[in-house]
């Protein structure tokens, strides 16, 4: 038994040297940590955060929704292939399933209560997850964005590991964590910028894409591991999924070497001009929109958590305004609501505003 603990624990400590290794070549790594390229980051100048603050604490913005989300159950749709090769399923938050050419692929997979290092405090969910991890059908990847919690669940994580054979894609270090929730080694892939992996099984990859945000789960860890975008591709359709971003300056480039695209989906909800370089919200998104090229929109990161200082729907109402106004192809189905998504006909469907039938 002891020379069976030492070799595991030698090819540990080999796994963490070429994980070091890998980190450190990367363009991104800069003085022992991650940093974005534009050297924006998280922090906050004194009067931006005492002012945050403030306002956190006088805000009268409705920031939990008065009423439960109407939530809805894919399992039945989930049983057919789409109809046109691509589908989309918001879970919540970040969490999509994505049916794209014969492929299933998860992202940011949170099924927690709360969005915490302790299930006791820390953002709580304003709905239940509208599956259970053991309903999901047989996934091809599972794909983690960065580090954060609210991004990375440790219990989902391993639930995910154990009732599934498929590989989880994340950045570059994030694998660490992935196995100290219980994936397997051999089943983590991890990207730096403008990386690809082929997914086995499938005629489908994932490339990670440049984003602005940072990483970290503690006090002592900020930027130990790297944030990406993705961008999902098969023989017929291609996804973009921003993942945490504030305005990334790299997005014609994603555009040009990755797009065109058939759904972009952007984070647009926790911002604040206090911390505006690492979140969109819904004007930034709409920006951002323009220079991915445009497309169906699938709004994510809103709904399920309180994490900043706004209402719970303003970012869709926001978004909303400029479906009516004729500016985007807004796609907002009701949390765990299949949407087909793989021509205009599909994708650009009468929009369904649900949000406001909570009161």
């Amino acid at each position: 038994m002891k020379v069976c603990t030492t070799a595991l624990t030698e090819a540990a400590a080999e796994r963490a040297l070429r994980r070091q290794s890998r980190m450190e070549a990367s363009p991104l790594w800069k003085k022992g940590t991650f940093a974005n390229p534009s050297g924006k980051g998280p922090g906050l100048d004194l009067a931006g955060g005492v002012g945050a603050a403030f306002e956190m604490f006088t805000s009268k913005a409705q920031r939990r929704p008065p009423a439960p989300l109407p939530l809805v159950s894919p399992l039945v749709d989930w049983r057919s292939p789409p109809l046109t090769g691509l589908r989309a399923t918001w879970l919540g938050h970040s969490t999509v399933l994505i049916e794209l050419d014969g492929a299933r692929f998860l992202t940011d997979p949170v099924w927690s209560q709360r969005a915490s290092p302790s299930q006791l405090i820390g953002p709580r969910r304003f709905h239940p997850p509208p599956v259970a991890i053991d309903e999901l059908p047989p996934l091809h990847a599972i794909l983690i964005s960065h580090d954060h919690y609210d991004h990375l669940d440790a219990d989902a994580v391993a639930r995910l590991a154990a009732t599934q054979s498929c590989p989880f894609v994340t950045a570059l270090g994030v694998g660490a964590h992935l196995e100290r929730f219980g994936v397997p080694p051999e089943r983590i892939i991890e990207l730096d910028w403008w990386e690809e992996a082929a997914i086995p099984g499938v005629e489908a990859a994932i490339t990670a894409a440049p984003a602005q945000h940072f990483s970290g789960r503690g006090p002592l860890d900020r930027n130990a591991t790297l944030w990406a975008s993705y961008v999902f591709h098969g023989p017929r359709h291609r996804v973009f999924f921003s993942g945490d971003t504030g305005p990334e300056p790299a997005l014609e480039e994603v555009r040009q070497r990755l797009g065109p695209f058939d759904l972009i989906l952007l984070e647009v909800g926790a911002f604040h001009p206090a911390w505006g370089d690492i979140h969109l919200g819904p004007w930034e998104a709409l920006k951002s929109l323009d220079r991915l090229g445009g497309g169906p929109f699938l709004p994510v990161h809103w709904s399920t958590f309180d994490l900043a200082i706004h209402a719970w729907d303003e970012p869709i109402c926001v978004l909303e305004e400029a479906a009516r106004e004729g500016r985007l192809g807004l796609v907002a189905p009701r949390i765990g609501q299949p949407r087909d998504l793989g021509d205009e006909r599909h994708a650009l469907v009468r929009l369904d505003p649900w949000w406001r039938t909570v009161v």
